[in-house]
Parts: C-alpha cells; sequence; structure tokens
C-alpha cells in the first residue's frame, strides 16, 4: 500500500464546472498546496467521467500531485487515475485492491462507529471522516459527527491500524483547521472553501498552511 500524504485534499466535484474546466481546477489547486485531489461526479455517464478523468491525469502530470475518482473502480481503471476514494456503498476496499493493484490508493469515508472498523481493518491508505460539519456542497442525510465525533471515530481507527493517515471533510474552513487537526485528523478536505473563494489559489495556500502550522502545534 501506498503512504499517502492527506494533508489537503482537493475535491474537484462536477458542481464547480461553473468555475471553469475541472482539469485546470485541479491543476491551480495542486500547485498552491493540495497534496491530494479527488475528483466527483455523482450523475455523469461513465464514458464522460473517463473523459474527464484523464484531462485531470493529464493536467495534474507535472505536479507529482495524486488524484483518486470518488465512487467509480471503473473510471479509475479506464483513465488510469492513481486510485479510488469508496463509501460505504461502493465496490469493497479487498475488491478493488485485487483490481487496482498494491500500489493504488484507496481510501475510505467513515461516517459512524461500522464503517471506522471497516476503515481499520481494510487494505487502505487513508480514511476521510466526516461530515464534521453542516456543507452546502453535498446533499447528506447524515448529520455531522462535530469535533467530539471526529475524535471518537479517529481514536477507534487508530486502535486497529495506528498508521493509517485519516482525514476530515465538511464545512470545514480556516478557522475549523486548529479545532480538526487537534481532535486528531492528519488533514482536511475541502471544497467550496478552496474553489470557490475569492481567490482559489490564495486559499488553497492559506489551507495548507494552517493545516501544517496546526499539526506542527499537535507535535510539539
Amino acid at each position: 500500500m501506498t503512504r499517502i500524504d492527506y494533508r489537503l485534499n482537493a475535491l474537484v466535484d462536477a458542481g464547480l464546472a461553473d468555475l471553469g474546466p475541472l482539469a485546470a481546477l485541479a491543476q491551480a489547486a495542486a500547485r498552491n498546496g493540495a497534496t491530494l485531489i479527488q475528483y466527483r461526479d455523482k450523475t455523469a455517464s461513465t464514458a464522460a467521467m473517463i473523459g474527464q478523468a484523464k484531462a485531470i491525469g493529464e493536467a495534474l502530470k507535472d505536479t507529482g500531485v495524486p488524484f483518486v475518482v470518488n465512487d467509480r473502480v471503473d473510471v479509475a481503471l479506464a483513465a488510469g487515475a492513481d486510485g479510488v476514494h469508496l463509501g460505504a456503498d461502493d465496490m469493497d476496499a479487498q475488491t478493488a485492491r485485487r483490481l487496482l493493484g498494491p500500489r493504488a490508493i484507496i481510501g475510505l469515508t467513515v461516517k459512524n462507529a461500522t464503517d471506522a472498523d471497516r476503515a481499520g481493518r481494510a487494505p487502505v491508505d487513508y480514511a476521510c471522516i466526516g461530515g464534521v460539519f453542516e456543507t452546502l456542497s453535498k446533499t447528506n442525510p447524515d448529520p455531522p459527527v462535530g469535533i467530539d465525533g471526529l475524535r471518537l471515530l479517529r481514536e477507534q481507527v487508530r486502535a486497529l491500524n495506528p498508521a493509517l493517515p485519516v482525514g476530515a471533510i465538511a464545512g470545514i474552513d480556516l478557522s475549523r483547521i486548529p479545532s480538526v487537526i487537534a481532535a486528531g485528523a492528519d488533514g482536511v478536505a475541502a471544497i467550496s472553501a478552496i474553489f470557490r473563494s475569492r481567490d482559489m489559489a490564495r486559499a488553497t495556500a492559506a489551507f495548507r498552511a494552517a493545516v501544517d502550522a496546526a499539526l506542527e502545534g499537535r507535535a510539539a
């Protein structure tokens, strides 16, 4: 499995298409501090997703930043992505690992204790807990877990797999980064707070700096 740098996961969602080509958004995030890019589209055809994922991969080629496809192992395979991010209703991690190989990046969403147990035992490279706070970026029927829920789920994953990086997602802005890192997150995932800011490059750099500072403070 791959040791993944999860400090800043920038989610390039299909809903951002009004801002410009998703590949260009991914490239800009990668060049300004994102350590992982995730491409997410819940409605496009398989062919359209493969084309989009290929474009993102090409745009990221010279940045050294990996990217994963949300949900779709088939799209990740067809487009040559670095890996996949799976939810509880997607393909199981063991099958995805067999199909994608030992060097692929596989991440799991963790929303509850059942998910945390699965993530701690699965052949994956990172887990992402959330939603931590309310968000407008995605329709989410599950209530936010909050800082206390993040801490508990993080501890549950750590007890099973101490080395597994764990991120936090949903409603995270600059002011909330210190609290989520203090609660045990190794990084954060963001969409609107980065891409819909007035200056996307500056927002990405600020997020990365805040994560780095919080991690340094936790280690001190």
